[in-house]
């Protein structure tokens, strides 16, 4: 390197301080420079010399080198929601505005309660389980028969069980229906039970006969189908269930046998339940109500029917009280639909 002189031929004091300087400054950017490219594989960063470098160096994709991060550091890059590498936002970064997220979005179901289950939607009063095929309702008065002695509890099933119907005819015999019902049942092969009205079987001891002969039961349904017998005192009630069993038994000749009683509109109390069971006779009451009493139309009355209907099911239907012409009509087809499931025919349980 030459360096110029002062008019006296030696290095002026300016320019020996300079180039001590520049010297000082070349060793030190040289001593920066080494460490730098051991660190990081030799590869230089700083300012214009990056510029210059950047322009000439092949991509990384050319060249094979990585472009991220040294092998076994984990990647910080935030991604946004949706990022198709899946990576998931982990807050603002540094010169991002706003709050950090606290969570996504509450769009999706209704959340769980601590157990893992959805919070019951059960609707107070209502039954919480499937229903027992086998068990029949409550006293249909509302008198729970529960903790009754053998035989004065009611009746809510059929003898033969499993797949058995019992069908039942109230408040007759009458001469134009009651023949119509038999005959259906005739048709169908199919048994049922008759509760009748003691001054009605009186007055027609032919089909009181028929309905015994055709291998049906009989029941007590009372000499005056009082609805309200259970506000009347004992003596009363007596009268009631053991007067109507004697009119069907003689209307039905030697040998006849009734098997149950059933409280007109089915309004039992363990008095009641009591004389009854004292005289032979089971209290019977019923699981289906087809409430063609009403008449409110064939169709109607079996939905009321195929709504209700269970294995062992107690059908309370009538043959008497009244024009029974949708009865017969509905009975036809329910006769032809538990042919056509398989049901069988069968008796209230003693």
């Amino acid at each position: 390197m030459t360096y110029k002189t002062g008019r006296s031929g030696m290095l002026s004091r300016t320019a020996v301080r300079r180039t001590a300087a520049a010297v000082a400054t070349a060793a030190l950017a040289g001593t920066a420079l080494a460490a730098c490219g051991t660190q990081h594989g030799g590869a230089a960063a700083s300012g214009a010399d990056d510029a210059r470098a950047s322009s000439r160096a092949p991509s990384s994709a050319a060249s094979g080198e990585a472009s991220g991060p040294a092998a076994g550091i984990p990647s910080q890059r935030t991604s946004p929601p949706g990022d198709p590498s899946g990576s998931q936002p982990s807050g603002p970064g540094p010169g991002q505005n706003g709050p950090a997220p606290t969570g996504p979005a509450q769009t999706g179901p209704v959340p769980t309660d601590p157990s893992g289950t959805v919070p019951s939607q059960t609707v107070p009063g209502q039954p919480t389980g499937p229903l027992d095929p086998s068990a029949g309702p409550a006293d249909p008065s509302g008198s729970p028969a529960t903790g009754a002695p053998a035989g004065e509890s009611i009746q809510h099933s059929t003898e033969d069980g499993g797949r058995s119907v019992a069908l039942t005819f109230d408040d007759g015999p009458d001469p134009r229906w009651t023949p119509q019902v038999l005959a259906l049942l005739a048709a169908h092969h199919a048994k049922a039970t008759f509760c009748e009205i003691g001054p009605n079987a009186a007055a027609h001891p032919d089909l009181v006969r028929q309905i015994t002969t055709a291998g049906h039961r009989l029941c007590d349904h009372s000499v005056h189908h009082n609805e309200r017998q259970s506000s009347r005192s004992a003596a009363y009630n007596t009268h009631e269930i053991v007067d109507a069993q004697r009119e069907i038994t003689k209307a039905a000749g030697a040998g006849a046998k009734l098997w149950y009683y059933r409280a007109p509109g089915g309004d039992f109390t363990p008095t009641i339940r009591h004389i009854a069971a004292g005289h032979g006779l089971r209290p019977l009451g019923w699981t289906v109500d087809s409430r063609d009493w009403e008449r409110p139309g064939t169709a109607k009355v079996l939905a009321n029917i195929d709504r209700q209907l269970r294995p062992g099911s107690i059908v309370l239907m009538h043959d008497g009280g009244g024009d029974r012409a949708q009865t017969v009509r509905a009975l036809s087809r329910l006769l032809d639909r538990l042919d056509a499931q398989g049901w069988t025919y069968s008796f209230p349980a003693r």
